[in-house]
């Protein structure tokens, strides 16, 4: 358990968070009622907290410094926020990171300063919103904060278990606010996404990964999933569109803006500071909206969704009502793989291949030119690992000035791509698409065999050139020499959580070689799980091992 959160703990706290809200993604867009019934609030809070990890994920200068991985963490957020919540919850980590600014240097905090910066969080959500609503996230924060008060103690795992329990309670109270959550039978889903948030720092900080079992339970709609969403649509239950820019200005500007916004639609929000704002607001005229961010500053990364829900269901021909829907475009994937052996393998599954050179990184030049070879407007890029990712994103930025649709599916390892290209569905939404990959790829636990070239010190004890080292995320948890017996032992491992398929990907080397072995050793102690083995044609002597 832990007694200080640190830079670590909050990367591993993006991290799980991220995978949580992956799981129950689709079960939070059910609760999805107010303030419109779009079910996606499950979506666009997965998409802004992956924006906040990866900003955590790109910080370079000052990684373990507390502040500066805090700071990234809520400017990510911030800059990635999606939707009403998205908005709300990003203000929740920027109130954490003002109130912990304060503390120049700090190696990460305790208890006490955690309950101080939860009760700073709930002052910063409340002042991002013009008329709070009770019965949303914002109660929730705002019961979190005075429980956290009230705590008189430095321990970290008694404040989190307190914000854990106070958050449910809340949660299962906010139909007792709010009219429309009590006559969907469902509880506020933007504090739902919070439970989820608060349930994996917890789990943090305590060391404990969950089972099924023990993992916190959201309440189950009364109605049946997407029920809201699949409504015949209602002409006056409010504006049709969704608007969201950044917005460069000075704050001086911001009285004027709101002046001009307020009369347009409802749920708007403005946050952020030191020039630069995030504008959410859901209009019927986008244009108005957009204009009035042009008078008062510099707006960009405009994006506009639509509201009503005869739209969400593009791709099926029809609306709920029978009214005719445009098709979701076909779109195209580009992966990224290291060593040759992979790329059949990958073209079969639809997607166009990039082979990267071992140890080298494929130039932007050729991801984009993959990117334009899919033909499609929209794309999806598979990086091999987090050493490709820089020139995925490079290109996918790139494409995206020349109107294609683009995301990049953050993997760690070959077997977590190959885990999101399983889940690819052409047919889904866009961003239903990513995250069903995204939440794919992160539900793959990693492994790796690998021969040690230099004398060093281990977590487990000293290597030398030649042993054989097993790595679970990065870090040596076997010093072995045998590849076959390091392998095992890493299944062992991997295994102890669950799963159900186990993906081998190989070099050409002895430690390569050792996948047969693993396979026929498998399948005779676990004759449940099912193994897959792919050989990367590399000459780097590798085993890669993925449990889903």
């Amino acid at each position: 358990m832990l007694e200080v959160l640190d830079a670590a703990a909050l990367r591993r706290w993006a991290s799980r968070a991220l995978d949580a809200l992956g799981r129950e993604r689709e079960h939070i867009d059910a609760l999805n009622v107010f303030p419109v019934p779009d079910g996606d609030t499950g979506t666009n809070l997965f998409l802004t907290i992956e924006a906040a990890g990866q900003a955590v994920d790109d910080l370079e200068v000052g990684r373990d410094d507390f502040g500066a991985t805090m700071r990234a963490l809520a400017q990510g957020a911030f800059l990635g926020a999606r939707g009403n919540s998205g908005v709300i919850v990003s203000q929740i980590l920027r109130g954490m990171s003002d109130a912990l600014a304060a503390e120049p240097g700090l190696p990460g905090v305790d208890g006490r300063l955690l309950a101080l910066a939860l009760v700073r969080a709930s002052r910063a959500a409340y002042a991002a919103v013009g008329t709070p609503v009770e019965g949303t996230v914002l109660t929730v924060v705002r019961d979190v904060a005075d429980a956290v008060a009230e705590v008189r103690a430095a321990d970290l795992v008694a404040v989190t278990r307190v914000a854990l329990d106070a958050a449910t309670a809340s949660l299962l109270r906010t139909p007792d606010h709010l009219a429309v959550l009590r006559e969907h039978g469902v509880v506020d889903a933007g504090g739902a996404g919070l439970v989820v948030m608060l349930g994996a720092l917890h789990e943090v900080v305590t060391g404990v990964t969950p089972t099924d079992a023990s993992r916190v339970r959201l309440p189950v709609p009364q109605r049946p999933v997407h029920a809201v969403e699949a409504a015949p649509a209602d002409p006056t239950r409010g504006p049709g569109f969704e608007v969201m820019y950044l917005l460069e200005a000075d704050e001086s500007r911001l009285v004027a803006l709101r002046a001009a916004l307020e009369p347009l639609g409802e749920s708007l929000l403005v946050v952020g500071g030191e020039g630069l704002w995030n504008v959410h607001i859901h209009v019927d005229d986008v244009g108005a909206a957009v204009e009035a961010g042009v008078a008062a500053g510099r707006p960009y990364r405009i994006r506009v969704e639509p509201l009503d829900v005869r739209v969400r269901h593009a791709g099926t021909g029809a609306a709920p009502g029978g009214e005719a829907c445009p098709v979701v475009p076909r779109r195209g994937v580009v992966a990224i793989i290291e060593g040759a052996g992979l790329a059949d393998l990958v073209a079969q599954a639809g997607a166009v291949p990039v082979v990267s050179v071992i140890g080298a990184a494929p130039s932007t030049r050729t991801v984009l030119a993959a990117i334009h070879a899919c033909g499609s407007a929209e794309v999806l890029v598979i990086p091999a690992d987090r050493t490709v990712r820089s020139a995925a994103e490079a290109a996918a930025a790139e494409a995206r000035e020349s109107g294609l649709r683009v995301a990049v599916i953050p993997v760690r390892a070959v077997v977590q791509g190959l885990a999101a290209l399983a889940v690819h569905d052409a047919d889904r939404r866009f961003d239903d698409d990513v995250v069903a990959m995204t939440a794919a790829a992160g539900a793959t636990r990693v492994a790796e065999v690998v021969v040690a070239t230099d004398r060093a010190m281990t977590m487990v004890g000293v290597c030398d050139p030649g042993d054989v080292l097993g790595l679970v995320e990065g870090d040596v948890v076997i010093v072995a020499t045998d590849p076959a017996d390091v392998a095992e032992g890493l299944l062992e491992r991997l295994l102890g959580g669950g799963g159900e398929l186990v993906t081998l990907v190989h070099g050409a080397g002895p430690v390569g070689q050792a996948a047969a072995v693993v396979r026929e050793r498998l399948h005779t102690v676990r004759p449940d799980v099912e193994c897959v083995a792919y050989d990367a044609g590399a000459t780097r002597d590798l085993l890669l091992l993925g449990v889903e």
